[in-house]
């Protein structure tokens, strides 16, 4: 059983704000388990590695012997989350937010230890509630205080409108903790008013407050804007392993390091061990992040999966070696040619035109393994070539004449 110094060393890793330490520390040594709580709005079907950041902090309080409770928000997702939002958010339909929610099971207990996981939706104390429940909810909080949240504060001073049922979201979010009789509630960042409004709420109808814990957002593969997969910048814990692989393997070395912190279930001290190596005895940060790479892919489709995953790299971006079954893409033509940046875009190896001539400007672009300089190269109908763009993404194109098809 560890101390209450290494058990808050553990839960202290990667937070950013653990309020109240001191009553956490009380409780701890009460002995008795503490009921953790973290809410998810289930408003699209897959997770991305940003998704686990919190998952992997109740993984930590489960090894700690403590009750988790994975809150699936059915009904505030019918609301629509206004974080970090300066627009209205558009609510899901009940249908859409419970096909969602059950691929949520299945991803989530890929971390979790489902016999000590406790699922709960919101919907089973929101649906009993009556309109006056509700506006005694409402009474618990003002319009100003609403407005000291920097996104409502912000959209309101630049006249963005905001919606009455909008400032019910983290009404409703911390009355879960008071139906759920939370002792901890984690949230990222940007829900730490959501959060301390649960705290409040709790006090108001006679239970001790939660000890709140926010973790930070985390970093997609640029590094710079947060994980999202209408940025392209994510990692799906769905992804293929070799395709899961090969996104982990570009990430700068300094993001490694983050990712080692938030995502890793390695010790710190062994992690630290192999920062030191890398900055006083030259050991390959590249070689450190094969062990990320393969941990990861390990835990979303098993040990197998990622050790294979490892040789496929090593053997396909080391040796210089193709997959054999290398997918061709078949794109169309324009008077018998077509330009090297259009060619990429449209056999979706760049998001981009302007990527695409970028990613040739910086020597990141092949055809058949050979490094290709001029940003207006023209391929010609009935061109038959392997492309490769950076580390990780390749296909075979065929350049047709008047013809766009994918097999």
């Amino acid at each position: 059983m560890p101390s209450i110094e290494e058990s808050l060393a553990l839960i202290r890793r990667g937070a950013v704000d653990l309020l109240i330490e001191e009553e956490l520390s009380e409780r701890l040594r009460s002995g008795r388990p503490l009921r953790v709580k973290a809410g998810f709005d289930p408003t699209a079907p897959d997770l991305h590695l940003g998704h686990t950041v919190l998952i992997n902090k109740l993984r930590q309080f489960q090894e700690l012997g403590h009750h988790v409770m994975f809150l699936i928000g059915d009904f505030t997702g019918m609301i629509g989350d206004p974080t970090g939002k300066n627009i209205t958010r558009k609510p899901l339909t009940r249908e859409e937010i419970l096909a969602n929610a059950e691929t949520y099971r299945e991803q989530v207990f890929k971390i979790l230890d489902p016999d000590r996981t406790e699922v709960l939706f919101n919907s089973a104390w929101f649906d009993r509630m009556t309109p006056a429940d509700f506006i005694h909810l409402a009474a618990q909080q003002t319009v100003a205080r609403m407005l000291e949240r920097d996104d409502f504060g912000k959209r309101y001073a630049s006249g963005q409108p905001i919606a009455i049922h909008e400032f019910l979201y983290p009404l409703v979010q911390g009355y879960d903790s008071v139906a759920m009789r939370a002792n901890v509630e984690l949230g990222g960042t940007d829900q730490k008013f959501n959060l301390l409004v649960g705290r409040e709420m709790q006090k108001h109808y006679g239970q001790p407050p939660q000890i709140v814990l926010t973790m930070p957002i985390l970093e997609g593969l640029d590094g710079v804007q947060k994980m999202s997969k209408s940025l392209g910048n994510y990692v799906g814990i769905r992804d293929e392993p070799n395709e899961m692989f090969g996104k982990l393997m570009s990430i700068s070395d300094d993001l490694m390091w983050r990712y080692f912190e938030l995502l890793s279930f390695r010790p710190i001290s062994e992690i630290a061990e192999w920062r030191r190596q890398v900055v006083e005895e030259g050991l390959n940060p590249r070689d450190v992040k094969f062990r990320l790479a393969e941990e990861l892919v390990a835990r979303f489709h098993g040990v197998a999966a990622g050790q294979q995953a490892l040789t496929a790299f090593i053997e396909r971006f080391q040796k210089g070696t193709l997959p054999e079954d290398l997918a061709e893409i078949a794109v169309r033509a324009r008077d018998g040619r077509l330009l090297i940046a259009n060619l990429l875009k449209e056999a979706g190896l760049v998001a981009s035109t302007s990527e695409a001539l970028r990613l040739i400007q910086q020597g990141a672009v092949r055809i058949d393994g050979e490094r290709i300089e001029n940003r207006d190269l023209e391929l010609r109908a009935d061109s038959n070539h392997v492309y490769q763009v950076g580390k990780r993404r390749v296909a075979r194109v065929r350049v047709l004449e008047n013809l766009i098809e994918k097999s």
